[in-house]
């Protein structure tokens, strides 16, 4: 039985994909960097420090990780405060509404850094309707690891076996197995169904989303 309801962030609440590509295309160029679109792409649901971890590392960068994080951090927050508008997924708050009418915990875990799940959930308005709020950075490792999901179903006061996710991303559907958790696969703009054949659903929308509940 379904008792809590855990989101990811970006690809699943908002349309934020194309904005975390360019940031971190700019950061790129800003560091002389060649990242083929297929490296990049392998990023897609890891927390931003663990990318950049694994960019230096790999890439012999003559610069501290602890910089190049900071810059991301920096970037990004300056990037989402200045943007004139953070789109929504379509049918997104209707579902929320449903689930708050039903009286269903709901939880937001992501792998970006918290000051920027924090802004764009406020300035999109989101932020009301979530009883906890969880960064990869928070729970010590990063999707595919569970502990993100295993944190924000701790917090929310759930079993994980009670617990449903939302996700967009092959991490994210590693990561809510790993945690014991069932998962359905949200496939938005920029998703890759080849990615999402390991969640136990897949849905094209939170209309086709709602009938489940």
């Amino acid at each position: 039985m379904i008792k809590a309801i855990i989101f990811d962030m970006d690809g699943v609440l908002v349309d934020s994909e194309p904005f975390n590509v360019e940031i971190e295309r700019r950061q790129f160029e800003l560091n002389h960097l060649s990242i083929t679109e297929e490296e990049h792409h392998q990023y897609m649901g890891v927390a931003s420090d663990v990318m950049w971890r694994k960019i230096a590392l790999g890439h012999s960068l003559p610069i501290e990780i602890e910089t190049l994080i900071d810059q991301n951090r920096t970037e990004s927050i300056l990037f989402f405060t200045e943007v004139n508008h953070i789109p929504v997924m379509p049918g997104l708050v209707d579902l929320l509404e449903q689930l708050t009418k039903k009286n269903y915990p709901m939880a937001v875990a992501s792998s970006s850094f918290p000051e920027i799940i924090e802004l764009i959930l406020q300035r999109t308005g989101l932020r009301k309707y979530f009883q906890v709020v969880v960064s990869s950075q928070e729970a010590g490792k990063s999707k595919p690891e569970p502990d993100v999901f295993l944190l924000a179903a701790q917090r929310l006061g759930v079993n994980p076996q009670d617990c449903l996710v939302i996700e967009d991303s092959a991490n994210g559907i590693k990561a809510a197995h790993a945690a014991g958790i069932r998962c359905i696969a949200f496939q938005g703009p920029g998703a890759n169904p080849d990615h999402q054949k390991e969640a136990d659903t897949v849905v094209k929308s939170f209309d086709q989303l709602s009938l489940l509940f």
